[in-house]
């Protein structure tokens, strides 16, 4: 076996979700601005007899992304993976996804022949929407199924903090979607993709996020709480549960992560 490489898997935040109606694929169209965190998960790998994926029980997508990469190799390649998770689960904030595509990453750069970005592409794409944003770099806006994607310019000097709201059951990311579909939520899809183009043309200050429209998949008391609290956009990313608030400094998430107190796990971050 090869010696460990390793390598950080950043969370992602949903700085804007508006979803449409369903595509001939089965998956819905969708547009949506994503940047990275500063929280971040570890991922080792190395070359091994056989894949396997130690420290996280409940992985699914860091094994089919190996199983996958060892495919397209031929099957003689397999890797032995480590995850050290610091990533709230099943939170809207692309955990696994991001360990998947680090994975990839790392596993890659082991083969004599590294394959090119537009396989590795192709592969993310197959494993979930958000796994091929964790391949490029800097902010991006996601259309189609999510998994088109272009760079954006965004401002980052801001502090995030992030609210898991204590007693919230999670729910699948299907789930929410399935509930999105009963509540027609794509009716009005037009103008909310305009909105959030729109929004996107101007934002030049922490403070312009304000002019991104909602979450459309889901919302939380706790948005409204943190805007009280002083936030200059708060929103949920992607399925949720976990509440975004953007703030001007560290100093000022912290007086809002106290107002919350019992009612939410907290922690403050910042773009990666």
């Amino acid at each position: 076996m090869s010696e460990w490489r390793t390598a950080v898997a950043p969370a992602k935040l949903n700085l804007a979700l508006v979803v449409g109606p369903l595509r001939r694929d089965g998956k819905h169209e969708v547009v949506t601005l994503m940047d990275r965190l500063a929280l971040a998960d570890t991922v080792g790998l190395r070359s091994a007899g056989s894949t396997r994926v130690w420290g996280f029980d409940d992985d699914t997508l860091v094994t089919a992304a190996l199983d996958g990469l060892s495919g397209l190799v031929g099957g003689g390649q397999h890797f032995e993976a480590r995850i050290e998770k610091r990533i709230p689960v099943a939170a809207g904030l692309g955990g696994g996804s991001s360990d998947a595509a680090t994975a990839l990453r790392l596993g890659n750069a082991l083969l004599d022949v590294p394959f090119s970005a537009e396989t590795l592409l192709e592969l993310a794409a197959s494993l979930g929407a958000d796994v091929p944003f964790f391949l490029t770099d800097g902010p991006q806006l996601g259309t189609g199924n999510g998994t088109t994607l272009r760079p954006v310019t965004l401002p980052r000097d801001y502090a995030v903090l992030l609210a898991l709201p204590e007693g919230v059951t999670k729910s699948g990311t299907s789930v929410v979607y399935r509930a999105f579909d009963e509540r027609r939520g794509e009716d009005g899809y037009e103008p909310r993709r305009a909105a959030l183009l729109s929004a996107l043309e101007d934002l030049n200050a922490p403070a312009d996020f304000a002019r991104l429209p909602p979450n459309d998949l889901a919302s939380s008391p706790l948005a409204a709480e943190l805007t009280a609290a002083g936030a200059l956009r708060a929103d949920v990313t992607g399925a949720g549960p976990v509440v975004y608030g953007i703030f001007a400094s560290n100093a000022d998430a912290a007086v809002a992560a106290d107002v919350l107190d019992a009612k939410a796990r907290t922690w403050i971050t910042a773009p990666g």
